[in-house]
């Protein structure tokens, strides 16, 4: 078959995907499967694949979505377990009491709480956690959705617990026996997969750490200009110490933890030292504004800036319109009605607080390691008698933890039956459209990566398989110039897919082969595909849709859309360039 017709061929399933979720905004429950029909056909066609090692490929891309859906479960039953005791009130509530001034609540509440909840759970759970609070403390709907998308780009790289980098590139792109993972080990000088993804995720920090400096004045000068009274990024520039503050007091444990412990832990250990930091420093009277920012009065608000939830009803039902002590924080009576619960603020991050202390030793005590890693494990060897194998370490997955923990919050929280019935019925919810969309995603990828390898296959019918073709063809558009448009191709992923995890699954692969193409280093690259795939987010379909309807302002998509631009394409161009500076100058010759 012509090389033209096996390019048209390894395109279509990515070309479907495009189409149908951008063009046609047709959910990712019905893409998904269509574009793993078009995978197996073009491998069937054009790769000379045998419908057993389709068959095969499949399961096994399955049972590592699996995985990543354990993972996500655990996390998001732990949140709405949270949710249901009152916890999430009283951490918000504590946040709140700091200061009334809504550039410190978005600084506070949006940076570095929503990169909390992203680093614990993913998956689009900060926007739709983080819009509504806001909105319960008086933010205009939208205004609590443009900002909420935006501020915790840096921690979605290492969402999940790190599920993008260990699930998706470690576990799917690189997977064992693959031919990228034995060049990994024997060429690249590293001991396994995982020390390499490890180094990955370094990089990704880096990029992020760099480029995210200005994220947190980027989501109050976007609140202030598009939603003050004044129509003005001034005031913004009145906290810009406080931003960089929390920015230092993130970014800083944020990449010595992708250099000490790997990508698991990052985001999560990073927004916990900050929110630590920067809360103490402004209880104690350092970098509070002296005169506290207010939005315009709710009359002058524009009609879009609201749906059908009114805003400034408190976390608690309480009105969010209350008045300003001398030194531009609430008074006491603004927050009584948020603290007459008898749940203590420790009580309520206690849960979270034993999730990472879990984490970091399940991680690092060895023997434990060993043990979680080995028992219990649910195997499936040479699938359907081909050289697949995939195997689920159910103790040892993070979301095992979670589970664990929202068990012991029920007696930690006094939950009543109720309360935990409702708990497991969100998680529940929200997990059954991300297990049918991720198993053919994941599939459909393994099928792309797969063909034409010599591994399974015993008469290849083409040098490359899909990803290497993509990858060669833009290697040969591009030149020189590819490390800049990384990251762009990890935003388009996430774009179109909705995930960083599916971005890197997507593209991770054809990131690596495009590096050796044009001989820069591969990490470097699939770094900025990493961080890539955290820019798609802010424009990505779903999360749009999700921020939005949980603050009952769905349909507003367009003009959500068009403000992310802003950050985003500082974002794109800012990680496009350090990505070269990276590839050229920095770490050269690298494998």
């Amino acid at each position: 078959m012509a090389e033209i017709d096996l390019l048209l061929l390894a395109l279509l399933p990515l070309v479907a995907i495009a189409v149908l979720m951008v063009g046609l905004y047709q959910p990712a429950t019905r893409t998904m499967p269509f574009a793993w029909v078009l995978a197996a056909a073009a491998g069937y066609v054009g790769w000379e694949m045998t419908p057993t090692i389709i068959a095969a490929a499949s399961i096994r891309g399955a049972l590592t979505a699996t995985r990543i859906l354990v993972i996500v479960f655990g996390a998001i039953l732990l949140l709405y377990t949270l949710k249901e005791s009152g916890a999430f009130e009283v951490i918000n509530a504590g946040f709140a009491s700091i200061s009334r001034d809504r550039r410190v609540q978005v600084v506070l509440l949006v940076f570095l709480m929503g990169s909390f909840i992203e680093g614990a759970a993913g998956f689009g759970t900060p926007a739709a956690i983080i819009g509504p609070l806001l909105v319960g403390l008086g933010f205009p709907p939208l205004a609590a959705v443009v900002v909420a998308l935006t501020g915790n780009i840096l921690a979605i790289t290492f969402g999940a617990v790190g599920t993008p980098l260990v699930i998706g590139l470690r576990d799917v792109v690189f997977a064992e026996g693959t031919e990228a993972a034995q060049e990994i080990v024997t060429q690249g000088g590293f001991e396994t997969v995982g020390a390499y993804v490890a180094q990955v995720g370094f990089w990704a920090a880096v990029i992020h750490a760099v480029v995210g400096v200005a994220i947190p004045f980027i989501g109050v000068a976007m609140m202030t200009r598009f939603f003050g009274a004044e129509r003005s990024i001034r005031p913004a520039l009145e906290v810009l110490p406080l931003t960089v503050f929390a920015w230092a007091s993130f970014a800083i444990p944020y990449v010595a933890t992708a250099y000490l412990l790997g990508p698991t832990f990052p985001a999560l250990l990073g927004s916990m030292v900050g929110l630590l930091v920067v809360t103490s420093t402004l209880r104690a009277g350092y970098f509070l504004p002296e005169d506290p920012w207010e939005f315009a009065p709710r009359g002058d608000w524009p009609s879009h800036w609201v749906g059908s939830i009114e805003p400034g009803q408190g976390v608690g039902g309480s009105s969010g319109t209350s008045t300003v002590a001398a030194d531009g924080g609430p008074t006491t009576s603004d927050y009584s009605d948020l603290h007459d619960q008898d749940m203590s603020l420790g009580v309520a991050w206690a849960p979270y607080l034993l999730v990472a202390l879990l984490l970091v030793v399940t991680r690092v005590v060895d023997p434990l390691q060993t043990f979680l890693s080995t028992t219990g494990v649910l195997a499936w060897n040479n699938i359907l008698g081909t050289p697949f194998s995939e195997g689920i370490e159910l103790l040892y997955l993070p979301g095992s933890l979670f589970v664990l923990v929202a068990v012991a919050t029920y007696l930690l929280h006094d939950m009543d039956r109720r309360e935990i019935s409702a708990s497991w019925s969100e998680a529940l919810r929200n997990i059954a459209p991300a297990t049918v969309a991720l198993w053919f995603a994941v599939a459909a990828v393994m099928i792309m990566q797969r063909s034409g390898d010599p591994v399974v296959l015993e008469a290849a019918s083409a040098s490359s398989g899909m990803l290497g073709l993509l990858s060669e063809l833009t290697a040969d558009a591009t030149g020189g110039l590819f490390p800049f448009f990384s990251g762009l191709i990890g935003a388009f992923g996430a774009f179109i897919a909705g995930s960083n995890t599916v971005s890197d699954i997507l593209f991770g692969l054809f990131q690596y082969e495009a590096a050796q193409q044009v001989s820069v280093p591969t990490q470097v690259i699939v770094a900025g595909q990493a961080v890539g795939g955290a820019i798609g987010n802010l424009v990505a379909i779903h999360n749009v849709v999700a921020a939005l309807t949980v603050v009952g302002l769905l349909g507003e998509e367009g003009r959500v859309i068009r403000l992310e631009l802003i950050p985003l394409l500082y974002y794109s161009v800012a990680t496009g360039l350090l990505t070269l500076i990276l590839a050229y100058v920095v770490v050269p010759g690298a494998f």
